[in-house]
């Protein structure tokens, strides 16, 4: 394939450019340090000089009429310097072998002085006889001599200046929270944190990166447009939307529609997280959000992008504890103020993504800083298959692979869960040693992200295993006799993750529920332990998830959604999620109302799960003799057991699961399952001393 060309303007450099001129570096100093003292030691050192003893110096030199001087220097050392004709001595010879002997040849360190002094009065009357008996030149000079070394002086002064500052410095550093950026230095901690993408540096996703979510890439194109194209939309009087908040549930792609607005957009796009405003420094927060709006408006037209927005925008006035939280305030405060206040704020857009849109400040949702509230849902069927598509890409995936398939046995996936599960299949695939990514890899995968690692050595009793194999069958059973329950498509007994049993179910995605599909729901939910009871008179803790489960729905069809005769079409429902409330919006002849409205309903459908297990015990022994004889079984072995399921619809292809799930302490995250994998398991743990207050 042919390159593209980059045809991007360039940006023509202006007269200022200290901007672009790199910061010093402190390590200069360091190295400017080392090459002073390496020259000092070349100029005031001889490379030739060989060190000796006064020993050698007496008895090799001195006494065989080789030194022609010696130079005591500061009273420790003496310079041996040797006369021309004696350096053909064997002596010197080897010690400097084929090198050039530059005076002085020796050096060696005197000792004591007093004790030096003697030594080398008897050596020179030695010479002295020496010169005498055989007329030979023996005696040499000798002279003391006072040198000032100005490289170790120098040092000695300036080193502990040097350790000081690069101590001071360092320390400054790590305060500060490293080096670079707005906050690199101590003084700079008020400077704003975000990265900048401009024409130079952009990301390399854009929006056809971005799969599904068709609505929302509509409307941020547009405001990619305003930016571009401004004149088409003022000419007829409109004004350009100040802000757009990105809202949906973690993973469904918010971040990435802001990437892809980095990498689409031809202008200045300043990129950070809520939590960038957050300091332990009083006042930090406001001065950094003062800062990116300067940035911002320097570089007008601008986005700016706000990631987990709620760090900061909460509402106000939530807290118990007064004062606790008037930092993040005054944040938020500032924020409001530079997003629409007194001053002028044209040119500069604000993008920000939350999941938590329903605790945030009423101030920061208004039109005017927010015009737009784009909501990321969870991709249906048709935006699956294109988000599979994209993730699909990389991958050596076997000839023939069903997307439409894939999409199916997913509903309630985000677009991260979908991107984890192609991955987990190609992990699965190389660990299995192919050389494509096949059908069950994916399959295998799925269950995986959903349910954990299979744990086939885990050690269970038999009388567990036919307890476990009875709930499960339970579930089943249930779920197969009720119009409304999610059809089953795989029971296992396995252990995975931290469940011991598991049964997937495949959900009909809907917008809205009744009440007849709520009460089918809780009664297949109840089916594990309605089994227990029918066959071993027994109940266990391992229903811990299932009664969660059912709990929240009950009372959720009680005071939330006016589903019950008695308590009527009112709602209890309080979007700001309730966390500092001191008080119940409903008298205590209600709740006591609403708690027995709740426990008819679950015990109506517990009762009900029980007379459908009763009626056929027969079947439901068979299926968990199957289970416990296969450890895992599938809609068909349902089939033959209780005939075709009546209310299902024609498929094209087989469908996968929905799971509950319930952890061996008996804690279970119930009511934020998957819509996908309702599982349900059974814990071996024992109940906690003290349960959640529902």
């Amino acid at each position: 394939m042919a390159e593209k060309k980059d045809t991007r303007k360039r940006p023509v450099p202006t007269g200022n450019s200290n901007s672009n001129r790199p910061g010093f570096n402190f390590y200069w100093i360091y190295a400017i340090i080392g090459i002073v003292l390496i020259s000092l030691n070349l100029f005031t050192w001889n490379n030739t000089t060989q060190d000796t003893t006064i020993d050698d110096f007496i008895n090799e030199m001195a006494l065989k009429g080789h030194v022609e001087k010696i130079t005591i220097v500061n009273k420790e050392s003496a310079e041996v310097y040797i006369k021309k004709d004696s350096l053909q001595a064997k002596y010197h010879k080897e010690k400097f072998g084929k090198a050039k002997a530059t005076p002085p040849q020796y050096i060696f360190n005197t000792g004591p002085d007093e004790e030096f002094r003697q030594d080398l009065r008897k050596v020179l009357d030695t010479c002295k006889e020496l010169e005498r008996t055989t007329g030979k030149k023996y005696v040499f000079e000798y002279k003391y001599t006072t040198r000032e070394n100005w490289g170790r002086d120098l040092l000695g002064w300036l080193l502990p200046f040097v350790l000081l500052i690069a101590i001071w410095i360092f320390i400054m550093r790590r305060i500060s929270g490293g080096a670079g950026g707005g906050g690199g230095q101590i003084f700079n901690i008020g400077k704003s944190r975000a990265q900048l993408f401009d024409k130079e540096k952009g990301t390399n996703i854009t929006f056809n990166d971005v799969a599904g979510l068709e609505g929302a890439k509509e409307e941020i194109q547009e405001i990619v447009d305003f930016l571009k194209n401004p004149k088409k939309y003022t000419e007829l009087g409109a004004k350009i939307p100040k802000g757009a908040l990105l809202v949906g549930p973690p993973g469904t792609g918010k971040t990435l529609l802001a990437k892809a607005v980095a990498g689409e957009a031809q202008v200045p796009f300043f990129s950070l997280s809520g939590s960038d405003f957050v300091e332990m420094f009083v006042g930090v927060g406001a001065s950094r959000v003062r800062d990116l709006f300067r940035q911002a408006k320097e570089k007008a037209p601008a986005i700016i992008f706000i990631d987990e927005i709620d760090a900061i925008g909460r509402a106000r006035g939530k807290s118990p504890s007064l004062g606790s939280n008037d930092e993040r305030e005054n944040t938020l405060n500032q924020l409001l103020t530079e997003m629409d206040g007194f001053g002028t704020n044209s040119g500069v857009i604000i993008l920000a993504a939350t999941n938590r849109a329903d605790i945030l400040d009423r101030a920061l949702m208004r039109p005017g800083r927010f015009d737009r509230m784009i909501y990321v849902d969870l991709p249906d069927l048709n935006e699956r298959k294109k988000i599979f598509a994209v993730h699909l890409r990389p991958l050596k995936v076997a000839e023939g692979l069903d997307v439409d398939f894939l999409a199916r046995q997913t509903p309630g996936f985000s677009g991260a869960d979908i991107a984890n599960i192609c991955n987990e299949a190609a992990l699965i695939a190389a660990r299995k040693k192919k050389k494509f990514v096949e059908k069950q890899d994916f399959l295998d995968a799925v269950d995986r992200v959903i349910g954990g690692l299979e744990k086939k050595n885990k050690i269970i009793s038999k009388e567990e295993k036919s307890v476990i194999a009875y709930h499960e069958a339970g579930h089943a059973a249930v779920s197969w006799l009720l119009e409304h329950a999610s059809p089953l498509v795989k029971v296992t007994i396995v252990p995975r993750g931290q469940s011991l049993g598991a049964a997937w179910y495949l959900p009909e995605e809907r917008q809205i529920t009744r009440t007849e599909q709520m009460l089918d729901e809780m009664c297949a939910t109840l089916g594990g332990r309605a089994s227990e009871k029918v066959v071993f008179d027994k109940i266990s803790t391992g229903a811990l998830s299932d009664l969660e489960r059912v709990t929240k729905t009950a009372y959720a069809m009680v005071s939330i959604y006016g589903l019950n005769d008695v308590i009527g079409n009112i709602s209890y429902y309080d979007p700001q999620g309730g966390e500092f409330a001191f008080s119940k919006p409903y008298s205590e002849k209600r709740a006591e109302t609403i708690d027995t409205e709740v426990s008819k309903i679950i015990e109506g459908q517990f009762k009900r799960a029980v007379e459908l297990l009763s009626a056929n015990k027969e079947k439901l022994d068979k299926l968990a003799s199957l289970l416990l004889e296969r450890e895992v079984i599938f809609k068909e072995d349902l089939e033959q057991i209780f005939g075709k399921r009546p209310y299902d619809k024609e498929e094209p292809e087989e469908k996968k699961p929905e799971e509950k799930t319930v952890s061996p302490e008996g804690t279970a995250e119930a009511g934020e399952q998957k819509n996908i994998l309702e599982w349900d398991n059974l814990s071996s743990g024992t109940p906690p001393t003290e349960p959640e207050d529902k």
